[in-house]
């Protein structure tokens, strides 16, 4: 990627924020397809999202000369002009120990791809108050990661597999296997109660609205919701419990959770869609978490070949499974 005048002319004007000067950026092929806005906020990192949108709207950004929308597709070749604009700094970088920490936790890693073992706990991302997730302890663990993307999200309290891409090249291509729904993803839930549906598919459409203190919260809305399946089965019972293997056919923000709460067997641990008295009595037994589990993820590589990954459950969910119900002992989960 070609910049004109050299990137990283900076003002430190009021305390807390820079001032970058306008620059010219030419899109090269690995971030050719990318939309303008997602584009622009790695170009003005802490730019808050309100004022992105805005300097777009205004014209203050152009392309080859040109307006464009937010949601414009950059081509190869394509000179995108760069406003000045006031831009937060960037705190402290992470600790030493937290991002090398989660360097150990990947799992595969090739030219184009890293999988990683998501511990719960851990955002992939920083914002909102968050100073570095996934994303961040990465890039700052290793130099060669700073264009590490999300192909992919799961929720802080979730761990297991989490998908990124290396080159932006890998991103277009993954996000095209989400879209023609050619991912297959397998998480394990220990759910509330004894599962007596078998084989179901929850298809129940799903809305996010906004509390008065910000945080979203998804409800089931058959009006305003959008569409969501999720399917589910048995895997093992542990007394009062039951271990559920689920298979989302779509992507809503919280859907296992709120799907599995809709049909009365929420997810033991979670504090926002959980029961909370099952919650408490599980805390006494040494379950510090939520039991949600991306166990694997599948999709098909650009030649067609199969690459499926596996992130085992962390000792804590399995030690909790050991000690729990009539069926004490590590068990052999159903996949």
């Amino acid at each position: 990627m070609q910049e004109k005048p050299p990137h990283g002319a900076k003002n430190h004007n009021l305390e807390g924020t820079t001032q970058t000067k306008v620059r010219k950026v030419q899109v090269d092929s690995e971030r050719a397809g990318q939309r303008i806005d997602n584009f622009l906020r790695n170009e003005l990192p802490g730019l808050p999202k309100g004022r992105l949108y805005r300097i777009l709207r205004r014209g203050e950004v152009r392309v080859n000369g040109g307006r464009v929308r937010a949601e414009y597709k950059l081509q190869e070749g394509d000179e995108v002009r760069v406003p000045p604009a006031r831009i937060r700094e960037e705190g402290a970088p992470p600790g030493e120990k937290s991002a090398a920490d989660m360097l150990k936790r990947v799992i595969y890693e090739d030219k184009r791809l890293l999988v990683l073992n998501k511990p719960s706990g851990v955002a992939v991302h920083g914002g909102s108050g968050i100073s570095h997730g996934v994303i961040e302890l990465l890039r700052h663990a290793r130099s060669d990661l700073k264009e590490l993307a999300l192909v992919h999200r799961i929720d802080r309290e979730t761990s297991g597999c989490l998908v990124m891409a290396k080159r932006r090249s890998a991103l277009r291509e993954l996000h095209e296997r989400f879209r023609e729904g050619s991912v297959e993803k397998n998480y394990l839930a220990l759910v509330t109660g004894d599962w007596q549906l078998g084989d179901q598919l929850i298809d129940a459409p799903l809305h996010v609205h906004h509390r008065q203190n910000g945080e979203r919260h998804v409800v089931v809305n058959g009006k305003l919701g959008k569409e969501a399946r999720t399917r589910v089965s048995l895997s093992r019972k542990y007394g009062s419990y039951s271990l559920l293997l689920c298979a989302p056919e779509t992507g809503r923000t919280h859907q296992i959770r709120v799907h599995l709460d809709h049909v009365e067997h929420p997810i033991l641990g979670d504090e926002r869609y959980g029961d909370d008295d099952a919650n408490r009595k599980a805390r006494t037994s040494g379950l510090k978490r939520m039991f949600l589990h991306a166990q694997s993820i599948a999709f098909p590589d650009k030649s067609g070949n199969d690459l499926h990954f596996t992130a085992p459950l962390s000792d804590d969910l399995e030690r909790f499974l050991s000690t729990t119900g009539t069926n004490a002992g590590r068990s052999r989960i159903r996949r």
